[in-house]
């Protein structure tokens, strides 16, 4: 009797040991799933584009994310020049959407003022607005990479870079050269044309696209830039069929044509 009742003394704090323990287990308190922590957007820095021509500063703000405007006396004919800029270059702006800059131009006497000019980007903007630095957003906690020593990479063989063949048509004094880093005035028109085919439908911002190209093509061949007249001719086919598409563009082709005349008369 006596070992029977020290067998049954120990099952009981067995079992109470048993239950205590799981009872803690269950009881024990889980830390909440962590909060991510959003990133705060990198702001927009506007470029300078001052003392510019304005088909070239176009070319940088659509390049940059922005939208633009021109205001004053001048219009936005392509070889006009910016004088001042709004908000001022080096300004940081906040990212949401193409915030935009507000142009204001002057007059370049040694180009004519042909076509339709271009006010407004092709695409729709929103009022700039400057970026907030005085209340940074923390960063989320990243967890410490674990650094893998890498392979040896043997160093790979150079090759010149290779760029289209640029010679110029002709000279003209105080014109501005052809930027190296832009495509061939050539490849332009038939990037155009094919652009057009793709958007049959005309709409206000597919006709302020096709405007910005026609008087990119237009301004630099008149400039005596390489492979203008090829261009040109492209542009005129490419005219007609906007005429045929969406109903406008006579007059642009007209453009089109008058400076297929001149650019052939100068390069021979």
């Amino acid at each position: 009797m006596p070992r029977v009742a020290a067998i049954a003394c120990g099952a009981g704090l067995m079992m109470a040991t048993l239950a205590y323990a799981a009872s803690s287990t269950l009881s024990t308190p889980t830390a909440p799933p962590a909060t991510p922590v959003a990133v705060a957007p990198e702001p927009l820095v506007v470029p300078d584009v001052r003392k510019q021509a304005y088909v070239f500063a176009k070319g940088t703000l659509e390049q940059g994310g922005f939208a633009w405007r021109v205001e004053g006396g001048v219009p936005g004919f392509a070889a006009n020049i910016v004088v001042s800029q709004s908000p001022e270059p080096g300004s940081r702006l906040v990212p949401d959407g193409s915030p935009t800059i507000v142009l204001r131009l002057s007059h370049n006497g040694s180009y004519k003022q042909e076509g339709v000019p271009e006010n407004v980007s092709p695409y729709p903007g929103k009022a700039a607005r400057l970026f907030d630095t005085a209340k940074p957003k923390p960063r989320a906690a990243q967890p410490a990479a674990v650094v893998k020593p890498a392979a040896p990479v043997k160093p790979a063989a150079k090759h010149p870079a290779q760029r289209p063949v640029r010679k110029a048509a002709f000279t003209v004094p105080g014109a501005l050269k052809e930027p190296t880093d832009e495509i061939l005035l050539s490849v332009r028109a038939k990037r155009l044309a094919a652009w057009v085919e793709a958007h049959p439908r005309r709409t206000p911002a597919h006709v302020n696209y096709w405007l910005y190209q026609h008087n990119w093509i237009v301004t630099g061949a008149g400039f005596g830039w390489s492979d203008g007249a090829e261009a040109l001719r492209t542009l005129v086919s490419v005219d007609a069929r906007v005429r045929k598409l969406w109903g406008v563009g006579a007059r642009s082709e007209r453009v089109a044509r008058h400076a297929l005349t001149e650019v052939e008369a100068r390069s021979r």
